[in-house]
């Protein structure tokens, strides 16, 4: 439909991230089944704190105080308005650490190859998407016979069935696309507080459209991650207020150097040795 332009790049690139992030997605739900969900709350929360880590020491980012305050803020709001039970087990952690480590990793990696390639979030998603799609089809099936020893194949998919399938994925891509294009017009760390931001509105969607049960520690969570999130684009936008000032003086310096040589004369900048003062007919024009 030429909604964008193909633009193959490195395929061992391509194919690492594809499988990459198809495990990622298997490791998430692993650690939700394997684990309570209060546990597995704390699993996401645990992947801002880990982007940051990864990135400071492998991509040498700094992170003001200011921005980890306000990441601290955020994910305490969340912690409070979701964790409830906290029940441990072997392989549900060893799970969940593989979880965070590649979802990180995935995340990164989203942005870097956006900007390393200078290829678009749609380009990235295309090249990507079959062996993710690949991986988990493979996988996927294997780990559900042998989880819950039934096929997913033998499955009576009725009418009903395949349109909510349809429908699942045409949402899934949705969310992949939008997934792409704002890790990689903004940042890792910056896509999971918009991640977070999702969750404090499922719980309150949850509460105005489905009448859940919604207690004062939820609603204080969500004051206080809200307030979290605030802070986080305040420093955000602060900090990059700088960068952009130097980045248009520097603009501005550029397109003064090619200014007409006779200005740089009135500010006494002319370099080259003068001419003599012999009528040019193309004079006028060049000034």
């Amino acid at each position: 439909m030429n909604f964008f332009e193909h633009k193959p790049f490195d395929p061992k690139a391509v194919m690492g991230f594809g499988i990459l992030n198809g495990t990622s997605i298997g490791l998430l739900n692993l650690s939700l089944g394997f684990n309570s969900v209060g546990f597995y709350q704390m699993t996401k929360l645990a992947i801002i704190p880990c982007t940051v880590l990864l990135e400071t020491l492998f991509f040498s980012k700094q992170f003001s105080k200011k921005i980890r305050f306000s990441l601290t803020v955020l994910l305490m709001g969340v912690g409070i308005a979701t964790v409830t039970d906290l029940q441990l087990n072997v392989m549900g952690s060893v799970l969940s650490l593989l979880a965070v480590i590649t979802t990180c990793v995935a995340q990164i990696m989203t942005n870097t190859i956006q900007k390393k390639f200078k290829v678009s979030s749609t380009q990235l998603l295309y090249q990507s998407c079959p062996y993710q799609a690949l991986t988990l089809f493979i996988i996927g099936p294997f780990l559900d016979a042998l989880l819950t020893n039934q096929n997913v194949f033998a499955f009576k998919y009725t009418p009903q069935v395949l349109a909510f399938i349809v429908l699942s994925c045409l949402i899934s891509v949705s969310v992949n696309f939008s997934t792409f294009l704002v890790i990689g017009k903004t940042s890792p760390v910056t896509y999971q507080v918009l991640g977070h931001l999702k969750t404090c509105l499922v719980l309150a969607f949850g509460y105005v459209l489905l009448h859940d049960p919604f207690s004062w520690r939820n609603i204080l969570g969500i004051l206080v991650a809200v307030v979290g999130m605030v802070l986080y684009s305040y420093f955000c936008t602060r900090d990059a207020q700088p960068k952009a000032n130097e980045a248009s003086t520097q603009l501005s310096q550029a397109k003064e150097s090619e200014i007409d040589p006779l200005i740089n004369v009135e500010n006494g900048n002319e370099s080259s040795p003068q001419k003599s003062a012999a009528w040019s007919s193309d004079k006028d024009l060049h000034a």
